[in-house]
């Protein structure tokens, strides 16, 4: 079971780099970690650096993919960006946004890939 979670994570994630890279954002980092937790996606639009929390579900018995980003959840993530951009001072940015990309994969028929911007 849990191989299974972790691969439909890791498609969700491969899913939603390709996404935002045909949308224009350049990838700057992936599965980034430090002591307070990991960062899914990093990416850059011109100088806005953006956080990204993917979501992957099969189904929504339990709500869409974007409701597991809680206000807990939120608040880890800026805190993550604010460890990112502390370990990566050179990086040219001016401003900080979280955004979610939220992956369906059903059982049957294509992923469909939803991009939430600034959530946080």
């Amino acid at each position: 079971m849990a191989d299974r979670r972790r691969a439909l994570g890791e498609y969700g994630e491969r899913l939603a780099a390709r996404y935002l890279t045909e949308a224009g954002l350049e990838i700057l980092d992936r599965n980034w970690r430090c002591r307070v937790g990991e960062i899914d996606l990093v990416a850059r639009q011109g100088q806005c650096l953006i956080v990204c929390e993917v979501k992957t579900r099969r189904r929504l018995e339990f709500g869409g993919p974007a409701v597991a980003v809680t206000p807990v959840k939120a608040a880890r993530l800026r805190r993550l960006a604010g460890c990112w951009v502390e370990a990566h001072p050179s990086t040219d940015t001016r401003d900080v946004r979280i955004d979610v990309v939220a992956v369906m994969r059903p059982p049957r028929g294509p992923a469909t890939v939803e991009h939430l911007v600034g959530v946080a």
